[in-house]
């Protein structure tokens, strides 16, 4: 049983069946799910996973947020801690480190999390375990 922090792209995955990581994303979510895990999602991911729910209209937006609430995923807030996190981690890594994985980043370390589960395989070093679903064309 573990604190989960998931990154955009693992939500979005869930949301598109044709997304490629869709299926091993879903696998990886029920995984942790039977074995306890707590998932969150920072504030700025949650953003991120809406995007494309926006440009399909306001029940699509309501899908994806009745997804996160029922599975459940909570939704962490950006606070100043977070924030500071975010900037001392892009301080330091420099322009190899984007602003969005920098927050996710930094909630995984505000919030003393296990673990990051993300799709991307070029996520960038983390002094928190991090977890990279790929997908079956991977």
């Amino acid at each position: 049983m573990g604190l989960t922090i998931l990154d955009a792209g693992v939500v979005v995955a869930i949301l598109d069946a044709q997304d490629p990581h869709h299926t091993a994303a879903a696998e990886a979510l029920r995984a942790g799910r039977d074995a306890g895990d707590r998932f969150v999602l920072p504030a700025s991911a949650f953003a991120e996973c809406l995007v494309w729910p926006w440009r399909s209209g306001e029940a699509a937006v309501s899908t994806a947020e009745a997804f996160i609430d029922a599975f459940p995923i909570s939704v962490m807030p950006a606070d100043r801690a977070i924030g500071r996190t975010a900037a001392r981690l892009r301080a330091h890594q420099g322009r190899t480190l984007r602003l969005p994985d920098a927050l996710v980043v930094a909630t995984a370390l505000e919030a003393d999390a296990d673990r990051i589960l993300t799709t991307d395989r070029g996520w960038p070093e983390a002094s928190v375990p991090v977890q990279v679903i790929a997908s079956a064309t991977q």
